[in-house]
């Protein structure tokens, strides 16, 4: 089985691995509130088109390798992924939102992002 991919007039193989964090990197991804992050993220990408392949949920940010087709950038699958995420999580857990400090975001702006090469080990 061959690690690339195929589209209609391509064959790839690009991942990445993506971090980002609560606003003020507060440790509120525990319980279920990680398992709500955690299920959303593995929704929202697979909309995308998106395969994850390893997914770490920590207490104050989320780790993610990630293979993305070539015809959705980055910022896209990130746009997606925490503007859908923030709203499902003020949904689920309303008591986040009455905190003063939210203002309505769940997540800080931004992100980083790397790509993983050939030789990812």
């Amino acid at each position: 089985m061959s690690r690339f991919e195929k589209l209609t007039h391509v064959l790839w193989h690009c991942q990445y691995h993506i971090v980002w964090v609560p606003k003020y990197r507060y440790r509120v991804l525990t319980g279920d509130v990680a398992r709500e992050v955690h299920n959303c993220i593995q929704v929202y990408s697979s909309r995308l088109g998106c395969r994850v392949i390893e997914l770490n949920v920590q207490p104050d940010h989320v780790h993610l390798l990630v293979k993305v087709p070539p015809k959705v950038s980055i910022s896209k699958l990130l746009g997606v992924v925490k503007g859908k995420t923030a709203l499902r999580i003020f949904t689920k857990f309303p008591y986040l939102r009455n905190k003063p400090y939210w203002g309505n975001h769940f997540w800080a702006k931004g992100y980083c992002v790397d790509t993983v090469g050939v030789d990812a080990e």
